[in-house]
């Protein structure tokens, strides 16, 4: 069943490659939907798929890329909205 993930994390999630990362490993699941980094330091994604492959991707997000460090993870469950044709990083 297809679900939307939004969620916001924090630690060291910035400027260590880490919505590069969080692109990439949703692509590879297909997983469609947006990643970005918020003023405070935290990064937002929101992504829709079945609810499988999204819980996968949460679980790749903790453990992030080689320099990140997630401290915690803020998820917020709902049905897609649809719309997305891609996964992308919003600048």
């Amino acid at each position: 069943m297809k679900k939307r993930l939004e969620c916001n994390i924090s630690g060291r999630v910035q400027m260590v490659m880490f919505r590069d990362y969080v692109t990439r490993t949703a692509r590879a699941h297909g997983i469609f939907g947006t990643v970005k980094n918020n003023a405070d330091g935290t990064v937002s994604i929101a992504a829709e798929a079945e609810e499988i492959k999204l819980r996968e991707l949460i679980n790749a997000v903790y453990r992030g890329p080689f320099l990140s460090r997630v401290d915690h993870i803020a998820e917020k469950w709902s049905d897609p909205l649809g719309g997305y044709k891609n996964f992308d990083i919003l600048y």
